[in-house]
């Protein structure tokens, strides 16, 4: 009979996968021998394997490489990395590695260029895109940032005061954009997007404020929604209505010549994944250069602010099963070593799926479970997993430890959570290690952070005041 976990990953998926695989009974990460990790760091523990971060963005840059030569797109393509989905060093320094750019979203995120700046992994020539609503301390750090030389920074204006706003700080000539207000799908409470300018106001908006400025270059028109780029009904038509904008903008402003479709590519939350990034690619480009085509003008440059795609498939969460208890005939809950609160955020906040695996025990015999955090909140739990909700593990006996790990997880769980910060009933953030892989194909590790202890919490809570 085959009833071990091992069995029933291989009933239900193509296993092994380009990062999974098995090493005996013990499962591997892009190589990378979990267990390892674990005996040497223990856990709980989070980590990064940094060369995904460069695998993917060499993706994408080939697939829109391929489909505008396939379809002799005129335009250049810019690669731009979303800051707030992971604002760590780490993943700066090794994104940046691929001659990419940079999309903002506040004031703080000026002071991190230039920190790169300073260090010779940012020059003038990389596209510093701002987004976001602008209060004064932003817009005094976008003015200094574009006053100091460096011309590739353009504010997207989000409303219609920022242009004055930009004005009495910024010294000459500089670049903008202009962000569309999307309409948001049907299923949400509202229709319109708080971001950005609506689409009918816009052509409007350039011949009344912009136009005769002669301070301004508009160079862009920005497009994103939020559900991302889908094949849906949905996206194409919000695409279009985005490219007629485009067109109309062009024709009265000669300037322009770039198209940001924002992010919002999906990644992997399920071994059953399957998205067909190629056919969006060649999609979009082919919709660009048709509906140029058509209205006579030249096509744009276009540029992408993938983030979490970019770094979230590099991130991973290793979690110990610490007891299980049998609440009633039909739940078991597997107890884990930390809390999904505060180091997976996303699973409690929006029941957001990530790959959840077991690190070891795949020769055992599979049951039935669901898993729970530390935290005495009921809203402490995780049920998303890719087996309909349903969550199987290899069997928990208190004489084998059986790890678990969490994969993907790499955007926005340590800004949403706080990292180094408070978090919910006091547990401690993971130790946090970075994974590297030299041109021989030899892994490394090293710690980033320590997990957080109780001198830290009480510093913060103001108990240890001097």
């Amino acid at each position: 009979m085959k009833n071990k976990y091992k069995d029933l990953i291989d009933q239900t998926f193509d296993f092994p996968t380009e990062e999974f695989a098995l090493n005996g009974n013990m499962l591997s990460f892009h190589g990378v021998d979990i267990m390892s990790l674990i005996e040497e760091y223990g856990t709980p523990l989070k980590f990064t394997y940094l060369p995904k971060i460069s695998e993917n963005i060499i993706r994408a840059k080939n697939w829109f490489a391929n489909a505008m030569e396939a379809q002799n797109y005129k335009g250049k393509y810019n690669y731009c990395y979303c800051t707030k989905s992971s604002h760590f060093k780490h993943v700066l320094d090794e994104a940046l590695k691929n001659d990419i750019h940079i999309e903002t979203s506040s004031a703080f995120d000026i002071n991190i260029v230039e920190k790169l700046k300073s260090e010779g992994k940012i020059t003038k020539d990389n596209f510093i895109i701002c987004n976001g609503f602008k209060r004064s301390e932003y817009i005094t750090n976008i003015a200094r940032l574009i006053n100091s030389g460096h011309s590739n920074c353009i504010p997207i204006i989000d409303n219609f005061e920022e242009i004055d706003l930009l004005d009495e700080q910024i010294e000459g000539k500089y670049k903008i954009g202009i962000r569309i207000a999307s309409e948001e799908e049907p299923k949400f409470a509202f229709y319109t997007s708080r971001l950005g300018i609506g689409y009918k106001n816009i052509l409007p908006f350039y011949k009344n404020q912009i136009k005769e400025n002669p301070k301004l270059e508009l160079k862009m028109l920005h497009f994103f929604i939020n559900t991302g780029i889908r094949d849906t009904a949905y996206y194409w038509n919000e695409l279009l209505k985005c490219l007629k904008v485009y067109v109309q903008l062009k024709k009265e402003c000669p300037t322009l010549n770039c198209l940001n479709i924002g992010g919002g590519f999906p990644i992997k939350n399920s071994l059953a994944f399957d998205f067909d990034y190629e056919y969006l690619v060649n999609e979009i480009i082919s919709q660009i250069n048709n509906t140029c085509a058509e209205a006579g003008v030249d096509v744009p440059d276009i540029f992408t602010e993938f983030g979490s795609f970019t770094v979230g498939e590099a991130g991973g969460a290793v979690y110990e099963i610490l007891y299980q208890k049998q609440q009633n005939d039909r739940e078991k809950w597997n107890m884990i070593n930390s809390s999904f609160i505060t180091t997976l955020p996303d699973t409690w906040a929006i029941n957001k799926r990530f790959i959840m695996l077991p690190i070891n025990n795949w020769n055992k015999q599979y049951e039935r479970v669901l898993l729970g955090g530390l935290t005495c909140d009921s809203d402490d739990y995780y049920n998303s997993e890719q087996h309909l909700n349903a969550i199987y593990l290899p069997k928990y006996s208190s004489d084998t430890p059986l790890y678990i790990g969490f994969f993907n997880v790499g955007a926005y769980q340590e800004s949403i959570g706080g990292f180094g910060g408070l978090q919910h009933c006091l547990i401690p953030h993971p130790k946090h290690i970075l994974i590297q892989k030299n041109d021989r194909g030899e892994i490394s590790t090293k710690l980033f952070a320590e997990q957080q202890k109780a001198e830290d919490f009480l510093n913060k809570l103001g108990y240890n005041e001097k």
